[in-house]
Formats: C-alpha cells, structure tokens, sequence
C-alpha cells in the first residue's frame, strides 16, 4: 500500500511508482487481481490537493 496525497488526477504517478519501482526491488509477486484504491478523503468534502487515497497492490502471500 502506498498513501497518495493529492488530486486523484495525478494517481498515475504514484502507481506507476509502485510498478515500476517498488514492485521489482521488493521481491513480491502480484495476485490475478486489480489494484484498488481506498479513498480516504475525498471531493467535495475535501479540497482536491487535499485529498488522500491509499493504493494497494494485492500480493501473493
């Protein structure tokens, strides 16, 4: 899991961070499953720079 901080228009980063350089230095292997999100706090309750998601990657245990 990864907190994201901010627009969820800029979630793209922080998956492709968890792909691209997390995953493979981690040693993890991925489930047959999607990434989710839980989304924390969101608009219009929140300001969207002040929002927070979490990214989950399902792993294999």
């Amino acid at each position: 899991m990864l907190r994201h901080h901010g627009s969820t228009n800029a979630i793209g980063e922080t998956v492709r961070a968890l792909y691209e350089t997390w995953l493979p230095e981690s040693g993890e292997e991925l489930r047959d499953v999607p990434s989710f999100f839980h989304y924390l706090s969101c608009m219009p309750a929140d300001a969207e720079n002040e929002q927070v998601t979490d990214v989950y990657l399902p792993l294999k245990g």
